[in-house]
């Protein structure tokens, strides 16, 4: 690395490189597809709580990234149908209010999506930027280019990183909270203390599932204190140094009450504006809707007394999107995995995906850093008060890669345990500290003989290259992307589908094949955000489902349907999990019969992007 240390501008250069390369990857992507599903209900949500400032909508997840987003909606003439009963009575009507906004109020669909998915790609590109400053700090201006190449040309980053929902949003905030709260146990001062409050405040408003930070923090705070202890060079003294400990943890504790006080202040400040014209008699009516089975009761009367008054209205909202959560945490999700369909979940669903969808070259260099981790953590006095004392200096040198470490490893637990199996974007947060891990990694593979170094970064190189091969081989089928274990792109739907596949991405490339084949009539049973009849006509479309049979019944000869939707019908069914045989496609199983082998669906005459099968009855 000599040469580049001699270039200064080598680093800024190459950040600025990777940036343009990631910006422009995801708007020219964003541009092809139609809105995925959960933009559906998020961008509506969002437009009510930045015009409106009325919370009704989507409390399930946080304001900040769908507020923000909606934004440069305002300086649109559109439509909003607030005179319709989905907004003024129903409970969180979310997907029909999205319906309408989209599709039945006279806007331009593509031009609202256009406009909100600028702030998505800004923060990602932000995110980039962080991963590279928080390397930086650990392993210098070039290593620290390593990390955020791998980050901001993944695939699952380019995919997720420009659509408006949480996922890129909660991302951002891990990563910031986190490297807030290691420099502030690093260096403590009154104005770190106060940043690191703020962006965990941040990162709250992001995605619920962030509160996994809260224990962390208090874990890491204990981590940090008993390396101080061992640190301590009166360490001979078995009560003194107990007492130092003592002194050390509760002065952690009440730092950490601090700054849980003000993300606090922080999250009720954002919740009180964006609920400032949410009528309270209708925050307390949808709030005692959604948690009338919650369980146990008391917490969700609870929340319900809470909305009924006027200070606690806007924390009451928060605790509402959190409860949903619990819920629907608890009660899992249907999805299709590895030739089955089941709504219980599976243990190994996020190591088998990440295993499917992460790139080949940053999956070895992951390994190659889970090796090395390894070799120095059992070499040498793997037992005794020598390697405590080694593990000691190894919190005061290394305290911020121990933080990912146990990050990584909390995250993922937490995944593994969880039955919603929601897809690899919900390992999102912990992408960041794996590649900067990894380089970790791959700078102890290269300390030693110079020789041996130069073969080891000609295989990084390597190594690097083949990851931007893929990643532009994948363009724009990013959300599609699966490795060369999981089939590739082509095949990848057989292992997973939902937000791993297919989310409804395609539906402006089925109106440009429709157009382009000339039909005029065609079955569509679609699975996403976009609206078959808004792009391909109502003339043009007929809205389908299994239950209703071979289309040819109603002289249509062409079919359209998400292979979401195909891998959930016709997948055999486990942990007693029942489908209606009317729901399985049968008669287009037997029309055309599958091939033997999981995941195997009837083979399309053609495939529209890679999410949408048609075949020519």
């Amino acid at each position: 690395m000599s040469f580049f240390r001699n270039h200064t501008l080598f680093a800024p250069v190459a950040i600025f490189v990777i940036l343009i390369l990631s910006g422009s990857l995801m708007w020219l992507t964003s541009g092809q597809e139609s809105a995925i599903m959960d933009e559906l209900a998020h961008i509506p949500a969002g437009y009510g709580y930045a015009r409106f400032l009325d919370y009704r909508l989507n409390p399930e997840h946080p304001p900040l990234l769908k507020a923000l987003s909606a934004l440069p909606l305002l300086s649109l003439p559109l439509t909003f149908p607030t005179g319709s009963s989905h907004w003024t009575d129903d409970t969180n009507g979310q997907w029909d209010v999205g319906t309408l906004f989209f599709y039945g109020s006279g806007n331009n669909a593509d031009q609202i999506l256009e406009y909100v998915r600028i702030f998505p790609i800004l923060l990602t590109l932000l995110t980039i930027v962080l991963v590279y400053v928080w390397a930086r700090e650990l392993f210098g201006n070039e290593w620290a280019l390593l990390p955020a190449f791998l980050f901001g040309l993944s695939p699952t980053v380019l995919a997720h990183g420009h659509y408006v929902t949480t996922d890129i949003a909660a991302t951002f905030g891990f990563l910031l909270a986190t490297y807030a709260f290691v420099r502030f146990l690093n260096s403590p001062s009154r104005n770190r203390l106060i940043w690191a409050g703020i962006a965990l405040g941040i990162a709250e408003l992001a995605k619920f599932s962030v509160a996994l930070l809260i224990p962390s923090f208090v874990l890491f705070a204990a981590c940090y204190a008993i390396g101080e202890t061992i640190r301590k060079k009166n360490s001979g003294n078995p009560g003194r140094l107990f007492r130092f400990f003592i002194s050390r943890a509760c002065l952690r504790i009440g730092q950490l009450i601090l700054i849980f006080l003000i993300a606090l202040a922080v999250i009720y400040v954002v919740y009180f504006i964006v609920t400032l014209n949410y009528p309270a008699e209708k925050q307390v009516e949808d709030t005692k809707a959604i948690l009338a089975s919650f369980s146990p009761a008391w917490a969700g009367n609870f929340v319900t007394q809470l909305a009924g008054l006027e200070i606690t209205r806007p924390i009451a909202q928060y605790f509402l999107g959190i409860a949903m959560v619990l819920q629907r945490s608890s009660g899992g999700n249907t999805a299709y995995f590895l030739g089955h369909v089941s709504s219980g979940g599976w243990w190994y669903y996020f190591p088998v995906v990440f295993l499917l969808k992460e790139p080949i070259p940053s999956l070895i260099l992951i390994f190659i850093a889970l090796l090395t981790g390894l070799a120095v953590l059992f070499a040498k006095s793997p037992f005794g008060m020598k390697r405590m004392r080694r593990l000691g200096e190894y919190l005061g040198i290394h305290f911020g890669e121990f933080v990912m470490i146990l990050t990584v490893l909390l995250y993922w637990l937490y995944s593994i345990r969880s039955p919603l199996n929601i897809g690899i974007r919900h390992l999102l947060p912990t992408l960041p500290f794996l590649y900067i891990l990894a380089t970790v990694g791959i700078q102890r593979l290269l300390r030693g003989d110079v020789k041996k170094r130069l073969w080891k970064i000609a295989g990084v190189v390597i190594l690097a290259s083949w990851y931007l091969g893929e990643t532009v081989a994948a363009y724009p089928y990013f959300l599609s992307y699966f490795n060369e274990i999981g089939g590739g792109t082509a095949q990848g739907y057989r292992y997973v589908t939902d937000s791993n596949y297919d989310w409804g991405q395609d539906m402006k490339r089925l109106a440009a094949f429709v157009k382009e084949h000339n039909i005029q009539k065609i079955a569509v049973d679609y699975f996403g955000g976009g609206d078959p009849k808004y792009y391909l006509g109502d003339d043009t479309v007929e809205q389908w489902k299994s239950s209703k049979g071979d289309p040819r019944i109603d002289g249509i000869e062409w079919l359209a349907v998400s292979v979401n939707t195909l891998e959930n019908a016709i997948a055999p069914t486990e942990n007693g999990f029942t489908r209606n045989t009317k729901d399985s496609y049968e008669w287009l199983t037997s029309l055309r019969p599958p091939k033997e082998g999981m995941g195997q669906v009837p083979e399309p005459d053609y495939r529209v992007g890679t999410s949408i099968f048609v075949y020519h009855l």
